[in-house]
């Protein structure tokens, strides 16, 4: 009962420079991460192969090639081998890292595309309708991550919005932000400064807060400022695992009840002065 609690992800931080994947849960996070990893595992293994480790038999002492070959050579060889395969158990596909933030895990990707493979296992469940998870509410690819000050993220997101927003390239984009424990940044200036870079890149770039092609995700934790840019945000239910296996019939029941991080992104727009009096017209009549 007096045990220290054992950090995340093994002592390793989040920090800029990661991608990854970010993952919301409702408290058990050890849970999380072990269905994360059984999840990513098994689409990862599909969509990019099983994981490949180097032949362990270039480890065996030299000797075996070279008589001649001396003992101190043959035991450095074996210590290389050694480092190498502590290095692989480090360079490993899927790894979790301490997010920073309650409820909040972040696996650390290498060798694939982190928007790819999350759309991928939301387009086969919001297909299928198969429940895969319990514990994971939210997981967001990562495929972008800088220090969470103004200038850096500018100078960051310049380039790094260009694969889907410079000219030739353009399309409808929606900026969703969440911010934890970190109150140094102002919400307000992040969406303008990066929805300028966005319209600075192609004049022909549009918000729609509606149905975007793309939405821009900016998720904050402490100094880290984690980004992507996902399709189909609206239609996986912001790429919420539970919501994107209801039936269309659940989802209606659902919705009103549903909003949540973000639902102050929805705009709603004035009525017409016609809209106004065709209404007043049929309250009338009744």
């Amino acid at each position: 009962a007096g045990r220290a609690k054992r950090p995340r992800g093994g002592g390793r931080q989040l920090e800029a420079g990661m991608r990854g994947i970010l993952i919301t849960c409702n408290m058990n996070e050890r849970k999380c991460v072990g269905e994360a990893y059984s999840l990513l595992g098994e689409y990862g293994d599909l969509l990019y192969g099983p994981e490949q480790f180097s032949d362990h038999k270039e480890r065996l002492s030299g000797s075996e090639r070279e008589e001649d070959e001396d003992d101190v050579e043959a035991a450095l060889k074996k210590e290389v081998g050694q480092i190498r395969a502590s290095t692989e158990q480090k360079l490993r596909r899927f790894q979790s890292v301490e997010s920073g933030a309650n409820n909040v895990v972040f696996i650390r990707t290498r060798g694939i595309e982190p928007e790819n493979l999350v759309h991928h296992i939301l387009k086969d469940m919001h297909a299928t309708k198969k429940k895969k998870t319990r514990v994971i509410l939210r997981m967001l690819p990562i495929s972008g991550t800088c220090k969470a000050f103004m200038e850096d993220m500018k100078k960051y997101t310049e380039t790094f919005f260009e694969p889907w927003f410079k000219v030739p390239n353009k399309g409808t984009f929606q900026i969703v932000y969440k911010a934890r424990n970190n109150s140094h940044v102002s919400r307000e200036e992040v969406i303008k400064e990066l929805a300028g870079i966005v319209g600075s890149l192609n004049p022909e770039n549009k918000v729609d807060l509606n149905n975007p092609q793309y939405t821009i995700v900016v998720e904050i934790i402490k100094n880290v400022c984690c980004l992507s840019v996902v399709r189909d945000y609206v239609l996986f239910r912001k790429y919420n695992l539970q919501e994107v296996v209801k039936s269309s019939k659940e989802d209606a029941q659902q919705n009103p009840s549903s909003l949540t991080e973000d639902q102050n992104l929805k705009v709603v727009k004035p009525e017409t002065e016609e809209e106004k009096s065709s209404k007043e017209v049929k309250q009338e009549n009744k």
